[in-house]
């Protein structure tokens, strides 16, 4: 955009009336609507409203930003936006997420490098709308034009109100979405170690040896025991056993591949399934697992130095197994082997047909 042309406050003010004309518009809101109820991926339906407001709002750049239970902010979707407009992004979200529940108020600024409610040099006008849910803020939808503009962004009252309701219903459909999300992946998520249940193990296992049958792939899973945990728990307690339980998970999911699924089986076994891998593809993340187990000084933030090792037993679909239950026992007896004839070790297992 050339310097000749409209600020972004010009902007505004000369779009209001089409603004206005649009957002009053029975198809508006149906188009909003819509928009949220298309999908239950909050990412998806962020992207939807984005797409919305872009037709609203004579900005450039456009994001909107969520904030979790926690207070984490991320930003969902966006339109424009560059690398350096971020830190800004998050500033503004920040600022809004701290004013109270019941105020709704927008955050607007002619040049934002100027600006003293937030940390932030970026020479930019702005404005932002909060996203609020069941009087709560729960994110914002945020407006930014990189030249500053000789006054303040304004929208009159009554536009502002009518912006307000389709932000609102965007509200309500995201955050309904996260905590869907979230109360999802808590079924399938192991509370110590936040790795995957026995639950959705056996989901996926189910699941992928049907694929991997269709395809004619290969499927592997690795069963890993860790050797001598029962001393941790017997000589410094179950405490101490729980955050060893938490380490080990860290490192076994660090050494595994982006493709792979890795569980808590439960007790102090783990297991992994490995699409499209055959058994000598396995053995080898097998062997980095128990490389890694072996070389890692488990609570060391204790002022403790406990070494530990693994038995993996590994087993692969079709070679040794037709189905998933017979996937699971083949591992599982590989496993045990390995923990009969001196643990710390890996063996796949045999076909017994």
């Amino acid at each position: 955009m050339s310097a000749s042309e409209p600020d972004f406050a010009a902007r505004l003010v000369d779009s209001l009336p089409a603004m206005r004309d649009r957002l009053e518009r029975r198809e508006a809101l149906l188009d909003m609507i819509d928009a949220v109820n298309a999908s239950l991926e909050p990412v998806e339906i962020a992207r939807r409203v984005v797409t919305e407001a872009a037709a609203w709002l004579p900005a450039p750049c456009l994001a909107l930003v969520s904030s979790d239970d926690t207070g984490q902010l991320s930003v969902l979707a966006e339109r424009g936006l560059d690398s350096g407009m971020g830190p800004a992004v998050f500033s503004i979200a920040h600022w809004m997420m701290e004013r109270g529940a019941r105020r709704t108020d927008a955050f607007v600024a002619a040049d934002l490098s100027r600006d003293r409610r937030v940390s932030d040099e970026l020479t930019a006008s702005v404005v932002a709308i909060p996203l609020v849910c069941r009087r709560k803020r729960v994110g914002a939808l945020i407006a930014l034009d990189r030249r500053p503009s000789a006054s303040e962004p304004q929208v009159s009252r009554g536009v502002y109100r009518t912006l307000r309701s389709m932000t609102d219903l965007a509200a309500v459909a995201i955050h309904n979405a996260i905590q869907l999300k979230r109360a999802l992946e808590l079924s399938v998520t192991d509370d110590l170690t936040r790795l995957y249940n026995s639950r959705y193990l056996n989901q996926v296992l189910r699941h992928e040896t049907k694929r991997a049958s269709r395809n004619g792939r290969p499927l592997s899973l690795l069963f890993i025991d860790l050797d001598g945990f029962k001393a941790v728990n017997d000589t410094h307690g179950h405490l101490c056993g729980s955050r060893a339980l938490v380490e080990a998970a860290a490192v076994i999911r660090s050494s595994a591949r982006e493709t792979d699924v890795v569980a808590r089986f439960g007790g102090d076994e783990f297991a992994l399934v490995l699409p499209d891998t055959g058994a000598e593809g396995a053995y080898q993340v097998g062997e980095r697992i128990r490389d890694r187990i072996a070389a890692h000084r488990f609570l060391a933030a204790d002022g403790l130095n406990i070494r530990l090792t693994a038995s993996v037993g590994l087993a692969t679909f079709p070679d040794v197994a037709t189905s998933s239950e017979e996937l699971i026992h083949a591992a599982d007896g590989a496993m045990y082997r390995v923990k009969r004839v001196g643990k710390n070790g890996i063996r796949a297992a045999a076909s017994s047909r």
